[in-house]
């Protein structure tokens, strides 16, 4: 394993930021980065030896193959997390602007929601990602955070609570109980974790999230970011009392001015309780 390699690895494994999904992420994309900058001519690189000629390099390259705002974005975030733990955050730019890469586009008003039904939950063999596959769908959580969560100590009687370790980011979070199908599915989350997470006994994270992967795989579910997308557009339609854009609703263009600040304000909301810090991100679940 060549220097950079390595060192970025013990740097991924000695600083454990976010969660597992995050920090999984991470390493994978810095070994790309490592791999692309030795084929750039960059051979005898340490993690210490970041300069702006390697973030330039790396940026111009993706920018060559028309990769994404957004991929190129996430591995900008890579980039300066590496920097940041090394002690040299001045080597990237504060704002992406800088190396010309776009803003990006959130707004598709593609219907991208899936509704989880009794026939997918027939079809799996083990209870605890039916459960997690039941949250997700009532709640609107992540596949981590369906896995993790203690159901027991989550249970706040008319809310949800979510613990850091749990969530994207590391953001605590609160999702409010509103729905008679919310109590029971949590009731019977509860039931079968006693006081654990949906997590057996004899069994590690990374263990369930393949025995989750296989049985959705086996049971023909596929896409089940798609319940948190069907979330958000039933509290879109709670919140405003019409169809969000991806769902064939109006646009924001042809909503009234009054119509404007209540969409806004569900929005605000709806990006809350998915766990995002800006209210623009629900354009991806609701179009705009």
């Amino acid at each position: 394993m060549r220097d950079l390699n390595f060192e970025l690895k013990q740097l991924c494994q000695r600083n454990r930021d976010g969660s597992f999904s995050t920090q999984y992420a991470r390493e994978r994309i810095l070994t790309m980065i490592a791999n692309q900058l030795h084929e750039k001519g960059f051979e005898h690189m340490r993690a210490s030896s970041l300069k702006p000629k390697h973030v330039q390099a790396l940026v111009e390259r993706w920018k060559a193959e028309s990769l994404s705002a957004g991929t190129i974005k996430n591995r900008m975030t890579e980039l300066r997390w590496w920097a940041e733990k090394v002690a040299k955050q001045n080597v990237l730019a504060r704002a992406n602007d800088f190396y010309g890469i776009p803003q990006r586009n959130y707004v598709t008003n593609v219907d991208r929601s899936r509704v989880l039904s009794t026939g997918d939950l027939d079809r799996l063999t083990d209870p605890w990602t039916r459960m997690s596959l039941r949250l997700q769908a009532a709640f609107g959580l992540r596949r981590e955070e369906s896995i993790k969560i203690r159901p027991e100590w989550a249970d706040r009687g008319d809310r949800l609570a979510l613990k850091a370790s749990w969530t994207k980011g590391g953001r605590e979070r609160e999702i409010p109980i509103r729905t008679v199908e919310q109590r029971k599915v949590l009731d019977e989350a509860t039931r079968l974790a006693v006081t654990g997470s949906l997590i057996p006994n004899g069994c590690n994270y990374v263990q369930q999230l393949q025995r989750f992967k296989a049985q959705c795989s086996a049971a023909g579910i596929h896409h089940v970011h798609g319940h948190r997308h069907q979330y958000a557009q039933q509290r879109y339609r709670e919140l405003t009392g019409w169809e969000c854009p991806a769902q064939g609703g109006p646009t924001r263009k042809q909503l009234t001015y009054e119509q404007q600040a209540i969409d806004r304000r569900a929005r605000f909301t709806i990006s809350h309780e998915l766990g995002h810090g800006r209210e623009s991100v629900a354009s991806v679940y609701l179009g705009r």
